[in-house]
């Protein structure tokens, strides 16, 4: 009695051709800003309602100048209970953390996993030529690993293929 495969043909995989998973490929473009002189309370405010825990700060240019988090508010809310000032009185740009660490959209999605286990950040954004051009996060590392359930880690396959 012989096994049939209900699978279908195996395709042929070239051992030798790289990976083409890349960050840009798989990076959130439609990403929610804030501005330097914008209230920590409209920042709180904006990541309740769009469901984010933080976000790129920049300027007029669109250039990159830091990053605000939940935990940078919190911070916030917390030293003013303390000294009984209103959340409406502190600006993003005396919260906002200005050393911020990028990737770069050509980067391997495995690379980017090995950086996001190393810094323990949440989300990194991606600039080409000074300008923010997209955010990638830890979600969209697990969407591409998806991608790619049943396939060799070596394969080709592109978002949308």
């Amino acid at each position: 009695m012989a096994i049939k495969s209900f699978q279908g043909a195996r395709k042929q995989q070239n051992a030798n051709e790289p990976t083409q998973l890349k960050v840009k490929d798989y990076m959130s473009t439609k990403l929610i800003t804030f501005r330097p002189e914008q209230t920590v309370q409209e920042v709180v405010e904006a990541l309740i309602r769009n469901k984010i825990s933080g976000g790129p700060v920049v300027n007029d240019k669109q250039e990159l100048i830091g990053i605000i988090s939940e935990g940078d508010c919190l911070k916030q809310l917390s030293e003013s209970r303390y000294y009984n000032m209103p959340l409406a009185h502190d600006n993003v740009e005396l919260r906002m953390v200005r050393d911020v660490e990028t990737i770069d959209g050509n980067m391997d999605v495995f690379d980017a996993a090995n950086k996001f286990l190393k810094s323990k950040r949440r989300r990194f954004p991606i600039v080409e030529n000074g300008k923010l051009i997209g955010q990638i996060s830890q979600k969209d590392i697990l969407i591409a690993a998806l991608e790619l359930k049943g396939e060799n880690w070596n394969s080709t396959t592109k978002r949308g293929s």
